[in-house]
């Protein structure tokens, strides 16, 4: 199974960049960081109607697809472990993540994805949230092989 993080925005270097890097490189399934950005002035609906077009477009073909969104449901560790084995015990190809921008996922991004997931009840910035992901992501691989560096 490939893991695709699709996001809105660069990711600059630095102590996110940083730890974004240390994550990956720590995860076992092939994966991928795609970043889009709009760079043209727009009004705020206008532009995430764009971000979610481009996150689209920038998605494998076949890709399961899961959009994080505030809206969508909470997960524990293990929870999320589970999720993943499922998608890839089904022999899931391609599992994407959709990461909007400061205004959000647009309509079409979230009707694009089978699942939607939120880190809890709080806002976190767009650009932390890709962090947090590819720390879960760890975790989950960590858990489901069985390895340490999940403690309940």
């Amino acid at each position: 199974m490939r893991i695709t993080i699709a996001a809105v925005g660069r990711l600059r270097a630095g102590p996110m960049q940083d730890l974004l890097s240390e994550y990956l490189r720590r995860l076992t399934w092939p994966h991928d960081v795609k970043e889009v950005e709009e760079k043209r002035q727009m009004p705020p609906e206008a532009l995430k109607r764009r971000e979610g077009e481009l996150l689209l477009q920038s998605l494998p073909r076949q890709a399961s697809v899961i959009a994080l969104d505030g809206r969508g449901q909470s997960l524990t560790s293990e929870g999320f472990a589970h999720l993943i084995r499922g998608y890839r015990d089904a022999g899931t190809g391609d599992l994407a993540f959709l990461i909007g921008g400061a205004e959000g996922l647009s309509d079409q991004a979230r009707a694009a994805a089978e699942r939607r997931l939120a880190f809890g009840a709080m806002t976190w910035p767009h650009l932390l949230v890709r962090v947090m992901l590819a720390e879960q992501l760890y975790r989950a691989q960590s858990i489901l092989t069985g390895h340490p560096y999940h403690r309940a």
